[in-house]
């Protein structure tokens, strides 16, 4: 079990110095799957998974069950969305826009994104897409109106 952690070890710090393409190829090598549009980031945190399970096993099935029905984004599971309670500083908001991973943080005095603090997720919404967005729902945060 030694070995196989060191080796575990080794093949997740590698991850930071692969270039996009070899990012790419390397989840085609382990998926199967082409992702021609995902960030280096996202590749990154989904190599580092793949390598995991090999390594150290996958969570049970009923597990990734509970987590699909409980993270899922259809319609069937937008309305059970937990209501959200007041947002943290340190907390984080990822998404995917235009190729582009757009990460922020809450600070005590708003936002941060970009080395720009901002006063609401919406401010960013608008500098990320140019278009009058809800903060919230941009970032996942409510449910999809029906």
């Amino acid at each position: 079990m030694m070995a196989r952690s060191v080796k575990l070890d080794s093949e997740l710090k590698s991850l930071a110095t692969l270039s996009p393409v070899q990012l790419r190829q390397s989840w085609l090598v382990l998926s199967g799957i082409n992702l021609p549009h995902a960030s280096p980031s996202l590749l990154r945190h989904m190599i580092a998974q793949r390598l995991q399970e090999k390594t150290l096993g996958k969570l049970p099935t009923y597990i990734e069950r509970e987590l699909d029905r409980l993270g899922g984004n259809n319609d069937a599971t937008a309305s059970t969305l937990p209501r959200r309670g007041p947002i943290l500083p340190g907390t984080r908001f990822v998404r995917e826009w235009n190729g582009k991973t757009i990460a922020v943080t809450a600070t005590e005095g708003g936002f941060e994104w970009d080395g720009e603090t901002f006063r609401s997720l919406s401010e960013i919404a608008r500098a990320v897409t140019g278009a009058h967005w809800s903060g919230p729902r941009f970032f996942g945060l409510t449910a999809k109106a029906a």
